[in-house]
């Protein structure tokens, strides 16, 4: 009887190993895919796409740049920058993605070193939870910013494009870089001091955000189900939209090391 028993058991662990060295294989599958496709494009992942998915799989907030990652960094006559409407889809398709994996909202955020009145305007439509101006040290911002969601530095997912966004790129979990070609030693310095993780294929200002929001969306392996929920405006989708339109923006700026509230 105990021989029977052990050979019961030593069948169970097999059949466990098979089902996870299925779930493991197709996991590969779909990240080798989605590495596939974005490369095709031009998108350079420094990191192996499973380990990027590794890490977004402990993600639970979204932090943007705003010069240079929703608009290519020029200044109009009123000193601020703008954005495009399928970067802001991009933004809100990966937060709907990340809600259907975890039933809960991420946190969001635009750190960025300068004040601009239409980050203003787009964290207030889009509903992000803080935006952060006139920021030196950004690192200063995240760690507010973190403080105040109850998060760890780890569990940040940050899309950035200069000099500026170090401090973060160094502490958080997965590091996107809006792409520019007039800076390759910038990039050969993310890269040697890993410091990115993957690298767009387009440019800021040309519809970047929206190609980093589609290739996270693809390692988590629930696009399709994306486009279809809100294809048909479905209940999820409904609730996660009102979740997100109850989310109200608070405003920070810095001064030193002292966070400072409001516009």
């Amino acid at each position: 009887m105990k021989a029977l028993f052990t050979v019961l058991l030593s069948a169970q662990g097999f059949f466990f190993d098979l089902v996870l060295e299925k779930k493991l294989t197709c996991s590969s599958i779909i990240m080798n895919h989605t590495e596939s496709i974005f490369t095709q494009i031009g998108g350079v992942f420094c990191t192996p796409s499973i380990e990027i998915n590794s890490k977004l799989n402990g993600v639970k907030a979204f932090v943007f740049d705003w010069d240079g990652v929703f608009n290519n960094a020029v200044k109009n006559e009123n000193k601020s920058s703008t954005f495009n409407e399928a970067d802001s889809m991009g933004t809100n398709m990966l937060r709907f993605s990340h809600y259907l994996l975890n039933k809960e909202l991420p946190a969001t955020a635009i750190i960025s070193g300068e004040k601009n009145e239409m980050a203003f305007y787009f964290c207030e439509r889009e509903h992000f939870n803080s935006c952060y101006y006139k920021v030196p040290h950004k690192l200063i911002a995240l760690n507010h910013f973190c403080a105040q969601n109850n998060i760890q530095h780890s569990e940040v997912c940050y899309f950035f494009d200069d000099v500026l966004d170090l401090s973060i790129a160094a502490v958080c979990g997965v590091r996107v870089m809006i792409n520019r070609k007039a800076n390759p030693l910038f990039k050969n310095y993310l890269v040697q001091n890993n410091l990115v993780d993957y690298i767009t294929a387009h440019e800021s200002g040309n519809f970047s955000v929206r190609e980093a929001t589609e290739m996270l969306m693809g390692l988590n392996d629930n696009f399709n189900q994306c486009m279809d929920e809100r294809k048909d405006f479905s209940p999820i989708y409904q609730e996660y939209l009102a979740l997100r339109q109850a989310t109200p923006t608070a405003f920070f700026s810095v001064s030193g090391e002292e966070i400072i509230n409001g516009k």
